[in-house]
């Protein structure tokens, strides 16, 4: 969950750069104490997508439109949560600085001229540094699932 700005711009016929700044979202609660509570929190994140478009010949060929990249594609996920500021209901969070490097598999369509709609799934490579937190281990490496689906407007 969360809100992001992204820049797709074409490097040839089918590999594009996908940038993208935003805030990633989070949602937390307790209830097994007598302080239930649900809380939220978002983060800043920075993110470079290189994608491979690899059926734009096959779209074309049966008539399909290619517009703002309608296609299917293979990427490969490079993100960064910097320990920069929260946003968030409760004054004692705070995020540590975080990387993930995510291969994924995606498809993209255009929903007439201005809207489009995604979906993929990824896993990969996911690291927490300088980790002080109790609920993880000191610069802990875990495995990172990437599923998501977006709906876009282009300008």
């Amino acid at each position: 969950m969360g809100i992001w700005v992204h820049n797709e711009r074409k490097l040839s016929n089918s590999i594009a750069l996908r940038s993208e700044i935003g805030l990633d979202a989070g949602i937390f609660g307790n209830s097994y104490s007598n302080e239930n509570y649900v809380d939220y929190v978002f983060t800043p994140v920075l993110i470079l997508e290189p994608r491979w478009y690899y059926n734009f010949e096959k779209r074309i060929r049966k008539g399909r439109k290619i517009t703002n990249n309608s296609g299917n594609f293979l990427a490969l996920r490079v993100g960064f949560n910097p320990d920069l500021f929260v946003i968030s209901n409760r004054d004692d969070i705070s995020v540590p600085n975080q990387l993930f490097i995510i291969p994924k598999w995606g498809i993209k369509r255009g929903i007439g001229q201005h809207f489009t709609y995604e979906a993929g799934i990824g896993i990969g490579y996911h690291h927490v540094f300088e980790n002080d937190y109790y609920w993880v281990a000191h610069d802990d490496v875990e495995v990172a699932l990437d599923l998501h689906f977006r709906i876009g407007y282009t300008f």
